[in-house]
């Protein structure tokens, strides 16, 4: 019989200026590894006409990051509970870097495209296990609501600051540099997490170690993934689609199987009893699909109809990073700890059906401070909503599960924006061409597709409310979350 090594207690984890330090390395990590995800957008244009990529293959730059970030985080999530969460950070960080490095000195198409996977395999690693290595240092409610707070706070200050600074990198430097700034910024925070995180031993490879579990699972995301992020090129119902989302269909429900009659299943079904790491996996997913239409559809909207350039984009764009970031950072953890995670989710949902149903009427002329701006006023919505529901997840998961709960929850998250990606986009430029083939102008075409997307969005929007009133359940202080119970040594 293996014996569970609980994950530290903040009375054992150190002082809380020491917890403060490894939330900002875990946050710094996390700041990374989303500037990466955005900051490359913005110089695919110049890496193609350096290195002579096709217009197919540019593509790759961002799909092989999305495919290994997203099929592996799941496997990483579960290994970091087996061999340590702090060993599984750090291994993700220094693979982060070297792959970095590699990207940036890369001299061709098929070096900068394995570096990208290389990249995305460190981003797996490491972001798996962050939430769970954030639950187990902050288990007070009250610190660990201001802890997620900050923590959401710089995933939306990543995802902003990497459109204008890789447009500021790629302007003044080259290309080359929106990777080599990631060499200082992953070697320091490998050396501090060394001494800032707590040690944890895990439980053991032997605890856990379901070679064909892993196998599967990661074949089946990874495919999964891959399926949605071709459907803009080959589209829903193409052979090429049905027949790979078939194959990953199949490879996840044999995942699925084997866990229920593996003598050490790589994820313990007992996780998906929880209502609350079910049910905010699924709201998230819901959510990030919707949150594509505007974070990039508003952004092309801006510059194909209203004839903005990347910059004035950017610029315009920054209210709703800074609504965003300052209601997580300073709003989302009083409201938590007084009304509840449930509900600060509900009413974080409102708000961003509000800008989306706003979205869906605006004009071809549109006038930023009354068509646009109310928008970037009500996306603040988000501030509330990514903390609820990283708080709500992660309640329902024991501690000896919680590197698989964090893994699981970032799954749900890079699938939910691939699949907008793929959905989103896909309607509107259905939508456009319908009402081009009508005789509609272009501007005219690409707005009515646009609102489209929006409306979609919207019902996304709708039914993730609908997950968030009917399936979850809030956390009670007299009723400790499995988060919070002791583990008993078997």
């Amino acid at each position: 019989m293996s014996t569970t090594v609980p994950s530290p207690h903040p009375s054992r984890a150190g002082t809380p200026r020491s917890r403060g330090l490894a939330l900002a390395v875990l946050s710094v990590a996390a700041l990374m590894t989303i500037l990466d995800g955005s900051i490359v957008t913005v110089a695919m244009p110049a890496i193609q006409q350096d290195l002579g990529f096709s217009s197919a293959g540019l593509s790759w730059t961002v799909n092989a990051y999305l495919i290994a970030f997203g099929g592996l985080l799941l496997l990483a999530g579960r290994l970091g509970d087996l061999i340590g969460r702090k060993a599984m950070f750090l291994a993700g960080n220094a693979v982060f870097t070297a792959a970095s490095l590699l990207a940036g000195a890369a001299g061709g198409p098929g070096t900068l495209i394995a570096a990208r996977f290389g990249q995305g395999v460190g981003s797996a690693m490491s972001s798996a296990v962050v939430l769970g290595i954030l639950v187990t240092l902050f288990t007070d409610p009250a610190e660990r609501a201001k802890a997620i707070g900050f923590f959401s706070f710089t995933g939306a200050a990543g995802a902003s600051i990497g459109q204008v600074l890789g447009g500021v990198l790629t302007d003044a430097l080259s290309w080359n540099w929106i990777f080599f700034i990631n060499l200082p910024i992953g070697l320091a925070v490998i050396v501090l997490a060394v001494r800032a995180l707590p040690d944890d031993r895990g439980t053991g490879l032997a605890a856990g170690a379901d070679v064909l579990g892993a196998v599967l699972v990661t074949g089946g995301l990874m495919l999964g993934v891959y399926t949605v992020v071709q459907v803009e090129r080959y589209g829903w119902l193409s052979a090429h689609t049905l027949g790979l989302g078939a194959v990953s269909a199949v490879l996840l429900a044999a995942f699925f199987a084997r866990q229920a009659t593996a003598a050490t299943p790589l994820m313990p079904l007992r996780i998906l009893r929880s209502r609350n790491v079910v049910g905010a996996n699924l709201a998230q997913m819901l959510t990030l699909s919707a949150m594509f239409a505007f974070q990039i559809i508003v952004a092309i909207y801006m510059q194909k109809v209203l004839g903005y350039g990347a910059l004035d984009t950017g610029l315009a764009m920054l209210p709703a990073a800074v609504a965003i970031g300052g209601v997580s950072l300073f709003v989302s953890a009083r409201l938590n700890t007084r009304f509840g995670e449930r509900n600060v989710l509900a009413a974080g949902l409102l708000l961003l059906l509000g800008a989306m149903a706003w979205l869906t009427r605006v004009p071809v002329d549109a006038r930023y401070v009354t068509d646009l701006l109310p928008v970037m006023l009500l996306i603040a919505g988000g501030g509330l909503v990514l903390p609820a529901l990283t708080a709500l997840g992660m309640s329902g998961a024991r501690p000896d599960d919680a590197g698989l709960a964090s893994g699981l929850f970032n799954t749900t998250q890079q699938v939910g924006m691939a699949a907008g990606v793929a959905v989103l986009s896909t309607l509107a430029a259905s939508r456009t061409e319908s009402l081009f083939s009508e005789g509609a102008t272009e501007a005219t075409a690409l707005t009515g597709g646009y609102h489209l997307a929006f409306g979609t969005a919207a019902a996304l929007l709708v039914a993730a409310l609908v997950v968030t009133v009917t399936v979850l359940r809030q956390p009670t202080p007299s009723t400790p979350s499995p988060a919070d119970r002791p583990v008993r040594k078997r």
